[in-house]
């Protein structure tokens, strides 16, 4: 497995498409838009103000994560260099890397945090304690 890094983790904008009549159209697809394939998708939404989610990390799976509604931060970090992106628009997100340890927080109220995914879940690609994420991190 390759070892990335922050500077492989990087906000993406996707093509935005707009009518003045009818909103906004934004397109991901599979071989164009992302790195990868997207195999899942999930999004958090009511989550409640004052709490985080992620504290993981994953061993083998790269995603793209989109404020589709509201706003948060995603905090980053390699295990040397910690880096904070604030998603609030529809049309950018946030490329996350395998080997990324990140933590969700600033919801705002009303947020929808999707997420595409470059796998389906599974259990084993995730690490979800810090000190075996650095331990991990040391020996890829």
């Amino acid at each position: 497995m390759k070892k990335y890094s922050l500077d492989d983790c990087l906000i993406i904008d996707l093509d935005k498409h707009h009518s003045d009549r009818k909103g906004n159209l934004s397109v991901v697809e599979n071989g164009l838009t992302l790195p990868f394939d997207v195999k899942r998708v999930y999004y958090l939404y009511d989550v409640p103000g004052g709490e985080s989610r992620g504290a993981h990390a994953h061993r083998e799976l790269s995603q793209f994560i989109v404020a589709a509604s509201g706003s948060f931060s995603v905090t980053l970090t390699d295990g040397n260099e910690r880096r904070t992106f604030f998603l609030n628009r529809p049309y950018k997100g946030l490329l996350v890397r395998p080997g990324m340890w990140r933590d969700l927080d600033d919801f705002s109220s009303g947020a929808v945090c999707m997420v595409l995914a470059s796998d389906i879940y599974k259990e084993e690609d995730y690490i979800r304690d810090y000190e075996e994420f650095l331990d991990f991190r040391r020996n890829v």
